[in-house]
């Protein structure tokens, strides 16, 4: 009796701990589901965030993010969760019942892993990280897919034609990366969004009724290797920026200063291989085709005369016009020995002028060679200005393609190896995002170190906020100043979180204008070059005013947070109107909160959110780098202010996320 008491007090207590715990369900299924989410966040949550643990009173389908029907995880939405880490291979792979799968806008790395076993898969969202590797070729195995959204990533490589085959596909965005190759004739009736901008793109487009639908938008920006009858433009057997023929090259140049004339007469020393040299090809090839033509001539007239001519004298005239023909051809192969020799004479005797003789134009990877350095060389250049590391030309090349020329300054650069220079350069050419002047070339030969951007037609930022000598501009307004930041944190936070590289030279001259007014940043991750401290001498004592304290006297290289300093005087600056110099950041916030005000027509509802601003500004030029946010927090909480004063007017829908 006392043993079956005993087994009944045993039991019961298994009975009330069951059923005190959280509901479980202990079927194998559902164990793997919560196996892989922590598989994924193990790797991809290095900053722990997310609260998956199996330590927690949370049954996993009441984990952030997790979506269940019958304890299987449907969707698993990740969005603005700041992960940090990779998406390593077969982490999410038991998820075979998910059907939504959101990771955007984080900060995860390395390749797409393989999605083939999300054999239910719907909707992938991965935009807004910095994957890199080729297009996924696992998704080609998700027969339910319908909406697929790779963009603002670094992938790479080829667009496969296969995604004209995926039949229920609604929407492919894939804009701002690095794809190369040709668009594939996509043609499925449900598809509805489609953007392949800010990529490497080149050929026709094919001409399917469904890519006919949508807008030049959606294919052209920045992807100018791209032709045909749906943006407009006509496409060429051949690329149209590979030089001029004779005709154009024998032409005076354009007006202008040409890169390539002495410093006497321009100021610029960049020497460029003689254009005589290329002349002279120019005249060897056509009188070579003239001897051709002649010799064709001679041989056509010997056969006509040949029919006329009786039998008996065929043979001698035959015999005659050989002789005449090879006479002619031992000429002009003399004539044209002359010149090839007199041509090499020239070339070694300019050998020491020549730029090219030592190197070529090192076109970044990905880029179309659209041009060559003698066409740089030739180029009409006007003088934008002078800065810590060099002078930057806008150039005009012969076929009208506007580029923007760095000459970096050979004193600042003398301890920089070439295979250095070299190294460091292939890194930065690699960096491609919407808030950063692509790097497209860089060429060094000597002392001679050149870069090659994209031209930016609407000036500097630091026009905008202080105007020209002839106009006085006002300070501008929040939401100008809102959107110029986070363009500007966006593209920072590219650089410290994707590539581990710093700027080290930020300020309002450096920060661009691109086409649609976006903030671009410029001359960003040259500073670590420099074999002394990035400054600009005609104007010192406001540019050292940009550097955080620990880097003013060049002991310490810059770093994350000392960009996060400089970020904060910049902020400072397009809120107040006022250069860095007149900026005192020792004043408490309140101070500092009615010294902005003071500089600007404020009224009641503007007050909040400039306040919201600045305190951004202020957490940022803290004297110790550690307490300096990181420059993905500055972005995440400009982001939460633009929603915030969004919903505030009713512009977002907070429940959707959308605008």
């Amino acid at each position: 009796m006392l043993l079956r008491r005993k087994l009944l007090v045993f039991l019961l207590n298994i009975f009330l701990l069951i059923s005190s715990s959280p509901a479980v369900n202990f079927s194998l299924p559902s164990a793997s589901d919560a196996k892989a989410l922590l598989a994924f966040k193990s790797k991809a949550d290095l900053r722990n965030h997310l609260l998956f643990s199996p330590k927690t009173s949370l049954h996993f389908c009441q984990w952030q993010g997790v979506i269940c029907y019958q304890q299987r995880v449907v969707r698993l939405v990740l969005e603005n969760s700041d992960l940090g880490g990779i998406f390593t291979p077969n982490s999410l792979t038991d998820l075979d019942q998910l059907r939504v799968l959101s990771l955007q806008n984080n900060s995860l790395t390395g390749p797409v892993p393989d999605l083939s076993q999300l054999v239910n898969l719907k909707t992938l969202f991965l935009d807004h990280n910095f994957f890199t590797g080729n297009f996924p070729h696992s998704i080609l195995s998700l027969h339910r897919l319908k909406t697929i959204d790779l963009s603002y990533n670094n992938l790479t490589g080829p667009i496969p034609k296969w995604l004209a085959s995926i039949d229920r596909l609604y929407s492919l965005r894939l804009e701002v990366n690095r794809f190369n190759g040709s668009i594939p004739p996509l043609n499925q009736s449900s598809l509805r969004t489609f953007n392949v901008s800010v990529n490497n793109l080149t050929g026709a487009i094919p001409v399917t009724p469904i890519l006919s639908r949508f807008g030049i938008s959606s294919f052209l920006f920045n992807n100018p290797g791209l032709c045909g009858e749906i943006i407009h433009k006509e496409c060429h057997p051949s690329p149209p920026f590979f030089g001029p023929g004779p005709t154009t090259a024998a032409a005076a140049p354009p007006p202008g200063i040409v890169l390539g004339q002495s410093a006497e007469v321009r100021g610029v020393e960049l020497t460029q291989p003689g254009p005589k040299k290329h002349k002279r090809i120019a005249v060897i090839i056509g009188f070579s085709s003239g001897i051709v033509v002649l010799i064709g001539s001679i041989v056509c007239f010997a056969m006509a005369v040949k029919t006329q001519k009786q039998k008996s004298n065929k043979r001698s005239t035959a015999v005659i016009t050989s002789d005449d023909a090879a006479a002619a051809a031992q000429a002009a192969a003399m004539i044209q020995l002359e010149q090839e020799n007199e041509l090499e004479e020239k070339v070694k005797r300019m050998q020491g002028m020549q730029v090219a003789k030592s190197g070529n134009l090192i076109f970044c990877a990905g880029e179309a060679h659209l041009y060559t350095l003698d066409q740089l060389m030739r180029a009409s250049a006007e003088l934008l200005g002078k800065g810590a590391l060099g002078s930057t030309y806008k150039a005009v090349l012969d076929h009208r393609l506007i580029v923007c020329v760095k000459r970096l300054d050979a004193a600042k650069l003398a301890g920089t190896s070439k295979e250095i220079y070299e190294r460091h350069m292939e890194s930065v050419g690699g960096l491609r995002h919407p808030n950063l002047v692509p790097l497209r070339a860089y060429f060094q030969a000597k002392e001679e170190r050149l870069l090659i951007y994209d031209y930016q037609p609407n000036g500097s930022l630091f026009s905008l906020i202080h105007g020209s000598r002839s106009t006085r501009a006002k300070p501008l307004h929040w939401t100008s100043c809102l959107k110029i930041a986070e363009d500007v944190a966006q593209g920072l936070s590219y650089i410290h979180q994707a590539w581990r590289l710093v700027h080290g030279n930020l300020k309002p001259s450096n920060v661009l204008l691109g086409p649609d007014f976006e903030a671009c940043l410029a001359d960003y991750c040259l500073a670590a070059l420099s074999n002394s401290p990035v400054a600009d001498d005609h104007d010192q004592t406001n540019n050292l005013a940009y550097k955080a304290p620990e880097t003013r006297d060049g002991s310490q290289q810059s770093t994350s947070k000392s960009d996060a300093y400089s970020f904060g005087v910049l902020l400072l600056e397009l809120l107040t109107g006022k250069p860095a110099s007149q900026h005192d950041p020792a004043m408490v916030p309140n101070e500092m909160l009615q010294w902005v005000k003071s500089t600007r027509e404020v009224d009641g509802a503007e007050d909040d959110r400039l306040g919201m601003l600045l305190e951004v500004a202020m957490a940022c030029i803290l004297t110790s780098p550690e307490q300096r946010p990181t420059m993905w927090q500055v972005l995440k909480m400009l982001q939460e202010i633009k929603e915030a004063v969004l919903t505030e007017d009713g512009e977002l829908d907070p429940h959707s996320g959308m605008s």
